[in-house]
């Protein structure tokens, strides 16, 4: 029987939505807007405030361990209990002199401990970095480095095997928490140096905390957490976030996820980047859900078995997780139930049509496509819930979100008028730069010490992106590419996922990475890796069908000349196609250099 929520969304008409929104009225469900007096801190509003109203008995997080049977027998932690540890948390950071401004940062997997030190940081005013735990020592350090982290949270695991050979390069790091520990175990690893870091356990930290610690007055603009890009194309950028950025977590929670208080909710993104983060913590904890927290890497199977065994109603994951879940085949999802889910989103890479349709069939509701960045800290562009979904668009700006297309010249410059302006783009389908209008409440604040680069990316109060799109005729974006990604040949401007999307339709295909190789006589022309279903072999006869098919769809100008069939595609940790890898092995140059900034991630990468 299904079972499938009846519950309406919370955007029921996106034009009476876009009309009358505002930004003041979206902060009367977190109890009104900042002031003088009240402040706003985002652990306040994600924990405490729901203890004050009686809901302190829901279940915040469900977590769901490592083991095979962790699945069947979770650990829940309710509201109360968060604000509890948290409270030890901030107090014992204040106890050890951890004043406001204190960088703490995390290297740990998907566990409690990390959720309390973040939402813990929170509260003592402290700005928070988190780390992801793939990462190889040399970005750790640097970006412990970059964000003067003074704090980290890690395991015993990874303190042996990445964090204690670079502990003499860390010249800010005073503590080092070990999650799990004992003191015997922890005094082994204490770094003798002198002025070195204490090693110290989690648990004989929050020993020295209070359970009822005064949060006091937050200002919206204090500094809550430094967000790192990704860093393939240098030195990674520190995007600082404030608490007041709440307000949209908690609005496009509610608009485009559309959580509700009683709604068990999986985001599947590492909380070491801004998802896990912004829709990983905050956007559900604010909106009273039961998250989903699973330790265990990617298995088809077990996700399978968590969405139905936890009737989990809204599912947030990545395009890559996806294409991972289609090469499992439609068999194994077809012996799962998963009526309780009236959801899916998705995040990260574009997602394109025939995935949307995927989902449709597996999961019996299409899959809904979001557009946002580390430097917007929320979702800013997305479908609904309860509008038509367009297959393989990115969706419509969020109320209360200005978006426009700006005109690039052939070479990547912005057009401008006569006055120095930069021109907006008008006919529909039509391909631009997409540009937001400043002041929405999540918008990053600084790219840390780097003023001339955070102002570089403003032009005539629009943000830029540096993402290529278009729009139809009815406000519907779609992804083209990033501008330094777009293939010029023989005339034309082409955007690899336009070319991913098509190929990605054939039945054969799980995923595709297009980038430009260059050309004697068309300079450049458009070469496509592929990587096949399992039950399809790479035959010539298949690359001449593929070859066809995109020809047939787009054209002889922008279909790929070249295909070459491959095992699986180079990803970023955040799940983004390394095209710059693909370029630089179709090049024969040396890759090291390109991936040894994100310590380029296997072939089973953790979605």
């Amino acid at each position: 029987m299904n079972t499938r929520s009846t519950t309406e969304p919370w955007l029921l008409d996106y034009d009476v939505a876009v009309r009358a929104f505002d930004w003041t009225q979206a902060w009367d469900d977190l109890g009104g807007p900042p002031d003088a007096e009240r402040g706003v801190n985002i652990a306040d509003l994600a924990l405490d405030r729901h203890v004050r109203a009686g809901r302190g008995d829901h279940v915040a997080l469900r977590w769901i361990g490592r083991q095979a049977d962790g699945v069947d027998e979770p650990v829940d932690l309710t509201y109360a209990m968060l604000a509890s540890r948290t409270d030890r948390f901030a107090s014992a950071l204040r106890r050890h002199r951890f004043g406001p401004g204190t960088g703490v940062a995390s290297l740990t997997g998907r566990i409690p401990d990390l959720y309390v030190s973040v939402l813990g940081t929170l509260k003592a005013h402290g700005v928070f970095t988190p780390l992801f735990s793939a990462f190889g020592p040399e970005p750790i350090a640097q970006r412990l480095r970059l964000g003067r982290i003074r704090v980290l949270v890690t395991t015993p695991l990874l303190y042996r095997r990445k964090v204690a050979q670079i502990i003499d390069q860390l010249p800010d790091l005073e503590l080092v928490l070990i999650c799990g520990a004992t003191e015997d175990q922890t005094a082994g690893s204490t770094n003798r140096r002198t002025g070195g870091p204490r090693v110290v356990s989690l648990g004989s930290f929050l020993s020295d905390g209070s359970e009822a610690f005064e949060i006091g007055y937050t200002a919206p603009e204090t500094p809550a957490l430094l967000h790192f890009t990704s860093g393939t194309t240098g030195t990674p950028k520190g995007a600082v976030h404030v608490h007041g950025a709440v307000v949209t977590h908690h609005m496009t929670g509610r608009l485009v996820l559309d959580l509700h208080p009683d709604d068990v909710f999986w985001c599947t993104a590492d909380p070491g980047w801004v998802t896990g983060t912004s829709y990983g913590i905050i956007a559900p904890l604010t909106n009273g859900v039961t998250s989903i927290v699973d330790e265990a890497d990617f298995d088809a199977e077990r996700w399978y078995r968590i969405l139905e065994r936890h009737r989990v109603d809204v599912f947030y994951t990545a395009p890559t997780a996806i294409r991972m879940l289609q090469r499992s085949g439609v068999e194994l999802a077809a012996g799962f139930d998963f009526d309780a889910l009236r959801l899916v989103a998705s995040v990260g890479e574009p997602l394109d049509a025939d995935a949307v349709h995927w989902c449709e069939r597996v999961f019996g509701v299409p899959v809904l496509d979001t557009w946002w960045q580390t430097e917007t800290g929320g979702i800013m562009i997305a479908n609904y819930r309860s509008q038509p979904v367009r297959a393989g668009s990115m969706g419509r700006p969020l109320p209360g979100i200005e978006a426009t297309l700006l005109a690039r010249t052939a070479d990547g410059e912005l057009v401008l008028d006569a006055d120095g302006s930069p021109v907006e783009i008008d006919d529909p389908d039509t391909s631009g730069e997409l540009a937001l209008r400043v002041g929405w409440p999540s918008m990053f604040r600084a790219y840390l010490d780097q003023d001339d680069r955070y102002r570089k990316a403003f032009v005539d109060g629009w943000y830029r992106s540096g993402d290529l799109a278009r729009r139809d005729g009815d406000g519907y974006y779609w992804f083209v590419g990033r501008g330094d990604d777009v293939i010029k040949t023989a005339g034309h401007l082409i955007g690899p996922f336009e070319v991913e999307s098509v190929l990605d339709e054939h039945p054969a295909v799980i995923e595709t990475g297009v980038i430009g190789k260059p050309d004697a006589t068309a300079g450049t022309i458009v070469k496509a890796f592929v990587v096949l279903a399992h039950d399809h072999e790479p035959t010539e006869e298949l690359r001449r069908e593929l070859l066809g098919h995109a020809r047939a769809r787009l054209g002889a100008a922008v279909a790929p000349r070249e295909i070459e069939f491959v095992d699986a595609l180079p990803h970023t940790r955040s799940g983004k196609i390394m095209r710059r890898l693909l370029k630089a092995r179709e090049l024969g140059e040396d890759e090291g250099d390109i991936s040894a900034l994100e310590s380029a991630p296997e072939r089973t990468e953790r979605p």
